[in-house]
């Protein structure tokens, strides 16, 4: 018996969806301090350039596969190759990347909802010890906020497409983006804010180099879920009645407008509480600058707006750090799920019982992987430096292999499923596609330039995290 899948109730469903899985701790902490220290708009300017010549191609592309196969990534390439195994296991590939990302993504989580229950119990002033993050990862305790947290997760991805996903998506991210935007405008009244604000946006070239480049794409790359699967499984979702290029921009600019709007918050708000500060301080790590320099932020507020006024701003942000989290971490939850549903025939409760099962299996030894076991903590080493399980997954997951999945969607698209066949599902729904700059570009551009770039930063990723 076939099992019935899930769909969108609505572009707008789709779109919010999409974006709660694009937007994470990359945009609202990794993004500014990167651009931060590479040269504040020239790095946007070099970002925006990535997002709308590379991204957004591969974006419509993964979205395509999903919907014309109406398949989960493993699906998808069989289909759309006459069931090849080579691209069947490019398929599987892009369902053990993002079932991997989960693993840490889910310890990250954790730790966000201790920060959340230590500031809210009034305990700032210990947040901000450089001891404490240190001592909170070590926690047993952990294990039962990561009970609850996977509770919470896979009770709503047994709601489905339209009672779990979307509207989970509809609820957290207009509140996320409502909970940014005030708390940027209150940064921006202190004093010295303006400092960070020049700082962020006014262009310096003379930082930009070939590994601020390959920063940006990187950064633009990973912000937007691809090559994680996402788009294929969400495009298996999409109505045919919509219109893919359109939806997609709209996807890429609310991510880039939360990762600029990070900018106006945390950038302004560092320099409003230290004027001399130097960016080259700051780790590009969102771990370390959330866990690590946040609440010395938060907590020097407390001269503006006292103790209490500064543990309410910092219970936002770190509430609003979570939701990203949050909804980032049940999307990508769902990419194996479709799977086990089209390709085991599971259904949607059978499906989630056996994710649940396999990432808890996983998340424990990641939680404890920073100091509560020693195995896990010193599990490697490679590039010169000792790795823990939790770092060897986010190496090889998160840093490594997406863009080579990013690589084989262009490959693919371009010369099995060719340009014309994708060209053909961008037409449904979008009558003004044809004969557009954006065709012209995709046939000039899917199967020689955007590969390209994305296997330079794949070998470059590779030979910076491997061979140090």
């Amino acid at each position: 018996m076939v099992q019935e899948r899930g769909q969108f109730s609505s572009k707008l469903g789709f779109i919010l969806a999409a974006a709660g899985s694009a937007v994470g701790l990359g945009n609202l902490v990794a993004f500014p301090v990167m651009a931060s220290k590479n040269g504040g708009a020239a790095f946007l300017i070099i970002y925006l350039f990535f997002i709308a010549f590379i991204c957004y191609p591969v974006m419509m592309a993964e979205i395509s596969m999903g919907r014309k196969t109406t398949r989960n990534p493993v699906g998808a390439f069989s289909e759309l190759s006459g069931g090849k195994l080579r691209w069947r296991l490019a398929g599987m590939l892009a369902i053990l990347t993002p079932f991997m990302i989960a693993v840490f993504y889910t310890v990250i989580t954790v730790w966000l909802v201790v920060y959340i229950k230590e500031t809210l119990s009034g305990n700032l002033t210990g947040l901000a010890d450089d001891a404490t993050f240190g001592e909170i990862v070590a926690r047993p305790s952990l294990f039962l906020y990561l009970t609850g947290l996977l509770a919470v997760i896979f009770f709503i991805l047994l709601g489905g497409v339209k009672g779990g996903i979307e509207r989970l998506a509809r609820v957290l991210m207009p509140t996320l983006a409502v909970m940014l935007v005030l708390l940027t405008v209150f940064v921006l009244t202190l004093d010295n804010a303006s400092l960070g604000v020049r700082y962020y946006l006014v262009p310096d070239f003379s930082r930009i180099d070939l590994s601020v480049v390959n920063g940006a794409l990187s950064q633009a790359f990973f912000s937007l879920s691809l090559g994680m699967g996402i788009l294929i499984t969400y495009g298996s979702y999409f109505s045919r009645k919509d219109n893919i290029p359109q939806s997609t921009r709209m996807v890429a600019v609310a991510d880039t407008s939360i990762a600029f709007f990070a900018g106006l918050l945390i950038l302004p708000a560092i320099f409003a509480f230290d004027p001399n500060t130097n960016t080259d301080d700051l780790s590009t790590s969102s771990v370390g600058l959330i866990f690590s320099f946040l609440p010395k932020i938060f907590l020097s507020m407390q001269a503006a707006v006292g103790y209490g006024g500064a543990t309410i701003v910092a219970a936002i942000f770190f509430t609003l750090v979570f939701f990203a989290a949050l909804t980032s971490l049940v999307s990508i939850i769902e990419i194996p799920i479709a799977c086990w549903i089209d390709e085991l025939n599971f259904s949607r409760r059978k499906a989630v019982a056996l994710q649940a099962v396999l990432l808890t299996l996983f998340a424990i030894p990641a939680t404890m992987s920073l100091g509560i076991s020693d195995f896990f903590t010193n599990f490697t080493s490679y590039g010169g430096v000792t790795k823990s399980f939790f770092d060897l997954v986010s190496d090889v997951f998160y840093e490594t292999i997406l863009p080579f999945v990013g690589f084989t969607v262009c490959i693919f698209c371009a010369y099995e499923w060719k340009v014309s066949g994708l060209k053909e599902e961008l037409k449904v729904g979008d009558d003004k596609f044809e004969g557009s700059f954006l065709e012209k570009y995709l046939n000039f551009s899917l199967g020689t330039v955007i590969p390209a770039v994305l296997l330079i930063v794949f070998i470059s990723t590779v030979s910076q995290i491997y061979f140090a």
